[in-house]
């Protein structure tokens, strides 16, 4: 998402809810100064506008994003599914344009396909376009696959009457994703008055609504996953008493107390669950990276907005988690064991 369309966008205060671009005042604004900000990896001018695609048997509305000589073509690489990127030298008018998948799937339109648009102002005769297909991308979230097409910002300037410098907005991609809201006042500070910043977590709030269940759901799961192993744990130090209540009552005839017994049966319950602890990491780390490399678990873009299962591998979460599980079933073993202050070595022995 943020790769897309930048993790921090600039806008002017002029725009308003269409996606034609209005153009950003760069007199109190300087697109250098925003680059010399360390959190910045690069920033990209674009312009864009709404129109419509058409072939002979169907139509696509679609917004066309014109960029021109920054744009991130090595950023971009990742959503290519075929066909090159072309280049926007911002000298002359470029006619090749990036489709995504699902509009080139709807046309019918492969790599090297010409396409006709059509764009349309007030009060004024529908101006058309040629185009042809240089590459086909995608990104698999819906509410840019189905609209953005990328081409030349020429273009976008030529029919909106635009000088030959004017842009209609700046995406700003960061090194770190996590620093935004760090970020987002020092960009705020340098744009100027008549433009307006802009994060991709309020440009697509219904992701990150969609994004924050799943990490309720994950707690939840975690929750419940963390009660079974309590449980379970618990039933393995109750068996090992109920095994061993003769064990008991010799070492309490020897003269062990209840405390020196019960640390004998918790550090043994420990000793079982930690090889199975260390086996269990293995398994899962090493279905992860399949998943992660392979990406065998498949979704359905349209509802969950990628096409995988993701996959987060922190060593440092996972040794933290596993440490937290031996931490609690240690502290959960201690009040099951106070049964082992129950057992009677009299009645032991006289049962025998």
């Amino acid at each position: 998402m943020g790769d897309f369309s930048g993790h921090i966008s600039i806008k002017s205060t002029k725009s308003n809810t269409s996606y034609n671009s209005s153009v950003l005042d760069q007199e109190n604004f300087d697109i250098k100064e925003l680059k010399k900000i360390p959190e910045v990896e690069t920033a990209q001018s674009y312009a864009s506008l709404s129109g419509i695609l058409r072939t002979k048997e169907n139509f696509a509305g679609i917004i066309l994003k014109g960029v021109g000589k920054d744009f991130d073509k090595n950023r971009f690489q990742k959503f290519l599914t075929s066909g090159e990127i072309p280049d926007y030298t911002e000298k002359g008018y470029n006619n090749d344009i990036m489709l995504s998948e699902q509009i080139a799937k709807g046309l019918h339109l492969k790599v090297n396909d010409s396409i006709t648009a059509v764009f349309s102002k007030e009060d004024q005769k529908p101006i058309y376009r040629k185009f042809v297909v240089k590459a086909i991308y995608n990104t698999d979230i819906k509410l840019i696959d189905e609209l953005f097409v990328i081409g030349d910002i020429n273009h976008v300037r030529k029919i909106q009457n635009m000088e030959k410098t004017d842009i209609g907005g700046v995406d700003i991609f960061l090194k770190d994703f996590d620093k935004t809201d760090a970020v987002f006042p020092q960009v705020e500070k340098i744009i100027g008055y008549k433009n307006y910043t802009e994060k991709t977590t309020d440009k697509y709030p219904q992701i990150l609504q969609w994004i924050e269940i799943f990490d309720t759901n994950i707690s939840v799961i975690l929750g419940i996953m963390l009660v079974v192993v309590v449980i379970n744990i618990i039933m393995v130090l109750l068996i090992l008493i109920i095994e061993r209540t003769n064990s008991i009552g010799v070492l309490k005839t020897l003269g062990a107390d209840n405390n020196q017994i019960r640390a004998i049966f918790i550090n043994y319950t420990l000793l079982i669950i930690i090889p199975g602890l260390i086996v269990g990491n293995l398994i899962g780390i090493g279905l992860l990276l399949i998943q992660k490399y392979f990406g065998i678990i498949k979704l359905n873009p349209k509802e969950y907005y990628i096409s995988t299962v993701p996959v987060d591998l922190n060593l440092g979460y996972i040794l933290a988690l596993s440490l937290g599980i031996l931490v609690v079933s240690a502290i959960s073993l201690i009040l099951p064991s106070y049964l082992i202050s129950r057992i009677s070595p009299a009645k032991v022995v006289k049962y025998n």
